[in-house]
Order: structure tokens, then sequence, then C-alpha cells
């Protein structure tokens, strides 16, 4: 609880510096956020393209997302619906072992798309656990203790389950904001990671990216961080060996939604 103060101490003095308070906050943060020039025309152009691709386009993208995570060990699936990819990660789970240990455990965002897929029902017949990393936030009075037992959970899981904002054709990455119950160690502790996005979130490249953060109003402001994710952890530091799962997951697995 100290810390908790000490931090709301700081912060307040921040806003006070900044001459912040609550009656004109939101006026700021719309001035300091809003776009003020008009969309330059190239980008415009790009915008419409990136908005209105057509099925074939999006199939064309995907498969080229698949040529391009080959090399990176980034295993692509094309899935129907959210009750195929449900079944693909109850594959995935009867497949796999723990890198540590024999309990089996998996950690997932708080997540429309991933809440669909149900796993906690799914993985009842393995005896597999599913934990979702979010606060409660009926409980406010412990959120110490409960950020305690999140980060247990998700050192625990051998298995993380998440989704992304974007997926980049071009280079095989994954784009995923920051924003409550959507813990960024879901994507980093565990050894499996496991994405499900739909089609349509996977762009060209960077330059659709930045269009759309910086222009679409339905993707600004910004959150306070993101994670840009190629494939799983590597490295090849000692005697260009390459080896997988040396900062993070060993082994990346995206599930792609097609409709």
């Amino acid at each position: 609880m100290q810390t908790d103060s000490n931090q709301e101490e700081f912060i307040q003095n921040i806003r006070n510096a900044l001459g912040i308070s609550r009656e004109n906050a939101e006026k700021r943060k719309s001035a300091v956020f809003s776009n003020r020039t008009p969309v330059p025309p190239d980008q415009a152009r790009l915008l419409e393209a990136v908005q209105s691709r057509s099925q074939e386009e999006q199939k064309d993208l995907l498969n080229r997302l698949i040529q391009e995570g080959k090399p990176l060990n980034l295993n692509v699936i094309p899935v129907k619906d959210e009750a195929e990819a449900s079944a693909a990660i109850v594959r995935l789970v009867a497949d796999t072992r723990p890198e540590w240990g024999d309990q089996k455990s998996l950690v997932q965002w708080d997540h429309p798309l991933i809440n669909s897929l149900d796993l906690s029902k799914a993985l009842e017949d393995q005896g597999v656990p599913v934990h979702t990393a979010a606060f409660d936030t009926n409980n406010n009075q412990d959120r110490a203790g409960q950020r305690a037992r999140i980060r247990e959970r998700v050192i625990d899981a051998y298995i993380g389950v998440t989704s992304a904002d974007f997926c980049l054709a071009d280079t095989a990455t994954l784009v995923m904001k920051s924003r409550p119950g959507e813990a960024r160690s879901v994507s980093l502790v565990p050894s499996i990671h496991v994405a499900v996005i739909r089609r349509e979130q996977i762009l060209t490249d960077l330059k659709d990216l930045y269009a759309l953060l910086k222009w679409d109003p339905a993707h600004t402001p910004l959150p306070h961080h993101m994670v840009f994710i190629s494939g799983p952890s590597k490295t090849a530091d000692i005697e260009l060996v390459m080896v997988h799962g040396a900062h993070g997951p060993r082994a990346l697995y995206l599930y792609v939604i097609t409709g």
C-alpha cells in the first residue's frame, strides 16, 4: 500500500507541474493526440487500399505470411473459425510437454477473441488448468496480491495464449498493443507462445501499420507500449549456433481464422 501511495503522489506532482487537473485533463488529451493536419494524399490512398482489401488480396497476404514465417520458425496455421482454433490448441497441448516439471497449465489474455475459444472447457478432459492474466476489478484492495498471483501463474504456465492487433506479412511480425488484461508477460515468459488472429488483421508491412496508427481514428491514440514479435526467441551469439528459446518462447504458433 505504501508503494501505491508513493506512486500516486509522484504522478500527482507531475500533473501539478504540468498544470493538469480533472477539469482540463480530457481537453488537453484531445489536443495532444488529435491529428491537426489533413491526411496527406499518399497516406489517404494507402489507408483506402488497406481498408478495402478484397478477400483474394487477404488470402495472398496470408500465403505471404506463411512463407515468410517458415525461416523464422513461426508456425502459421489457417483455421476456419473459433471452434477449429480451439480444437487445434487442444491438440497442441496434448502433443507437447513442459520444459520443466510434469504439470501442464495455460495462461491467457482477457481478450474477446481468446475468451470465445473457451479453452477452460475445451481442456477439461486433459485436466489442464487455464488461467487468465487479468485483475479482478471487483477487488481493488488486493492489487499487490493479485499481481503476485498473476506473475506466479504466468511463470508456471508452459503455454501463453494471446491475440494481436496486427500481423505484418512481409516480416512475419506480430504487433501487440499493451492494454489492461493483456499482459506482455503472457507472450514472453511461457516456453510456447500461441497467438490467434483473424485474417483481416494481416497487413503488408510497416508502411501499412504506420499509416493506420498515424491517421486512422480507430487506432489512435497510441498506447504507452507496443510489442513487435517476429517468430520465437532466438540467438546465435555462441559460436554462431542458432538456439531457440534463449530469451523467451522457444516456439510460436499463429492460428489465423479465415472465416
